[in-house]
């Protein structure tokens, strides 16, 4: 039985020349999942790390996102073993690890990803989506072509061991986030600060020249823009939380005051 899945996030980024733009799940649920998969951005984060999200709710929201032409990423809340087994069984083909500050970290993840003797994930295929429960032939042997593993610079000393980090074999892409950064800084709040950004930007230096395809967190649109014209391979430029958020609040100041009119045809 051939897999049948969405590219892997290093596959998709190997298909196009253009910045990917994708979208943080934080509700951890599987209909704001679909809803958001169905206006098919590049790329979705379903993050583990900052959001109420289970195992089982990771499986609901990969299970809705799959009709879509979508890639989903799954961030997991840590550089653990364990958890990344546990992600990747449920069927994670693109996994982000948080917090690497080292190449020696960004080697455990690697090694968390793949199986002996190349690494120490568990063999479980026969018992997971992962393999289509023992249906795709060839799964074990073939493992790391239907996975991907990004990890994710947002400390100083990430920022200073880029290059060493970008350079480990088995890294597909560098994820940089900004506000953890700016809080290893000194600058908590300030994603914007100049010292940030020309952080942030040394980063994308570090990373490109080492071959690895770079990518930032970035929800101001200009900045965004900004950090795509600098070389991000992939942003994340809106989250579900903050999309209904804003136009939950835009919807409600517009009844308040008849006189504005809408700003849009409908919601």
């Amino acid at each position: 039985m051939p897999l049948r899945l969405a590219p892997t996030l290093r596959d998709r980024l190997a298909a196009t020349d253009r910045p990917l733009a994708g979208m943080w799940l934080c509700t951890g649920s599987p209909l704001v999942a679909e809803i958001l998969a169905g206006g098919e951005p590049d790329w979705v984060l379903i993050d583990m790390e900052h959001a109420p999200l289970t195992l089982e709710s990771v499986a609901a929201q990969l299970q809705a996102i799959a009709a879509y032409d979508t890639t989903p990423v799954v961030r997991v809340p840590a550089n653990d073993p364990v958890l990344i087994k546990q992600v990747l069984d449920l069927g994670a083909q693109s996994v982000l690890v948080p917090m690497v500050s080292s190449a020696d970290e960004a080697r455990a993840a690697v090694a968390a990803v793949r199986y002996p003797p190349l690494g120490v994930r568990g063999v479980g295929s026969a018992l997971a989506r992962s393999a289509r429960w023992n249906r795709v032939e060839g799964y074990l042997a073939n493992a790391d072509r239907y996975t991907a593993l990004f990890v994710q610079i947002e400390t100083a000393a990430g920022v200073a061991a880029a290059a060493e980090i970008a350079a480990v074999e088995g890294v597909d892409g560098v994820f940089v986030g900004p506000s953890d950064l700016a809080a290893s800084m000194g600058l908590i709040g300030q994603q914007s600060h100049p010292e940030v950004v020309a952080a942030v930007r040394r980063t994308f230096e570090a990373v490109r020249d080492a071959g690895t395809p770079v990518g930032v967190n970035a929800f101001d649109p200009a900045l965004a823009r900004q950090y795509a014209a600098d070389g991000a391979r992939f942003v994340l430029v809106a989250a579900d939380v903050a999309v209904l958020a804003r136009a939950s609040e835009q919807v409600a100041a517009e009844w308040r005051d008849p006189s504005a009119g809408p700003t849009r045809a409908s919601y």
